[in-house]
């Protein structure tokens, strides 16, 4: 059973993701545009569930999805879409998760969001502490159901995002 946690910031993080980042360009190679560190433990000093997020720019689909064996080699599980249309979805370390990989075709809208939500946590500590402290609430509430602790989250991250894509000039 995966067991939900929301750590506080560790300065290994960076770290960690760039360890993935270079096992990854080896494992995927020219497939890949572009390779982010992404979610909360890619925002300094914010509490977060131990979980290195990583966005991938991939130039084709196609490309991604011929390599799902040479991602199983490196640990990964392979989850297509996973709900999300146009998207790769890998998870890696088993019920205990230590990897997200979500990969999606360069210039999809789905990498301005992200990135956007990042840059305006980073930019705006008062928000980040904030989230942080929403985190932790709703990870008492959502009795160590990820889809319950999701939904705490959303209205949060939905009003924020707005803001961070104003904040990016992406919205007017």
């Amino acid at each position: 059973m995966r067991i939900l946690t929301v750590v506080d910031y560790d300065e290994m993080w960076p770290t960690l993701f760039e360890n993935e980042r270079t096992l990854l360009q080896m494992t995927l190679g020219k497939v890949i545009s572009r390779i982010h560190h992404i979610g909360s433990t890619s925002v300094p000093g914010l509490s977060a569930k131990p979980v290195i997020d990583i966005l991938i720019e991939v130039v084709n689909l196609e490309g991604l999805d011929s390599l799902n064996r040479a991602m199983e080699g490196v640990g990964y599980t392979v989850r297509g879409e996973n709900g999300i249309l146009n998207r790769r979805y890998f998870t890696k370390g088993g019920n205990q998760r230590s990897h997200h990989i979500h990969a999606f075709t360069t210039g999809d809208a789905q990498i301005i969001k992200h990135l956007a939500f990042r840059d305006y946590l980073i930019k705006h500590n008062d928000v980040a502490i904030q989230y942080a402290l929403m985190k932790k609430s709703a990870m008492l509430l959502c009795e160590n159901d990820s889809h319950r602790y999701s939904i705490y989250k959303a209205d949060f991250i939905q009003k924020h995002l707005r803001m961070a894509l104003i904040d990016a000039g992406h919205l007017g």
